[in-house]
C-alpha cells in the first residue's frame, strides 16, 4: 500500500476547478448583490457571464494549475487587462474584500492556502489603485 502523493500547488491544494469556479460564482454574487460593492460593479459590464468564465482560469494558472488563460491571453497580465479601468484606492478596496469574503465563504480544501491568496490577491488589487 502507498501513500497519496500531497497535493503540491495552491491550485491543487485549494482544490482545483470546481472550487475557484465556486469561488469566482461568491465573487461575483457579492458584487452583484452587496451594495458595499456597487462602485466596484459599476465599473463592469451588465452581464458579468463572460467574467464568471474567465477568472477562475485566471486563478488556475495563476495558482500554479492549467494554464488555460495565459495560452488564451498571450502577453496579458492583470495590470494590462484592466489598464483601462480607472481603480482607485475604494474600487481596489471593495475587489479585495470581495474576494476574501469569497474566499472565506467557500468550502475549500485547504484553509491556509485560501488565507495565503486571499492576502496575495489583496496586494495585488491595491497595486492597481491609480490614485
Amino acid at each position: 500500500m502507498t501513500a497519496e502523493a500531497p497535493a503540491t500547488s495552491p491550485f491543487e491544494r485549494i482544490g482545483g476547478h470546481p472550487v475557484l469556479r465556486a469561488i469566482t460564482d461568491r465573487f461575483y454574487d457579492l458584487m452583484d448583490q452587496d451594495p458595499a460593492y456597487a462602485e466596484l460593479r459599476a465599473m463592469h459590464a451588465p452581464d458579468l457571464l463572460e467574467m464568471r468564465a474567465s477568472l477562475p482560469l485566471f486563478l488556475a494558472g495563476w495558482a500554479g494549475g492549467p494554464r488555460d488563460w495565459f495560452e488564451a491571453n498571450p502577453g496579458k497580465c492583470m495590470m494590462s487587462a484592466h489598464g483601462s479601468f480607472r481603480i482607485n484606492a475604494a474600487t481596489a478596496g471593495q475587489w479585495s474584500e470581495a474576494m476574501r469574503r469569497a474566499l472565506a465563504e467557500t468550502d475549500v480544501a485547504d484553509r491556509e492556502i485560501a488565507d495565503a491568496m486571499a492576502d496575495v490577491l489583496d496586494r495585488m488589487a491595491k497595486g492597481m489603485a491609480r490614485d
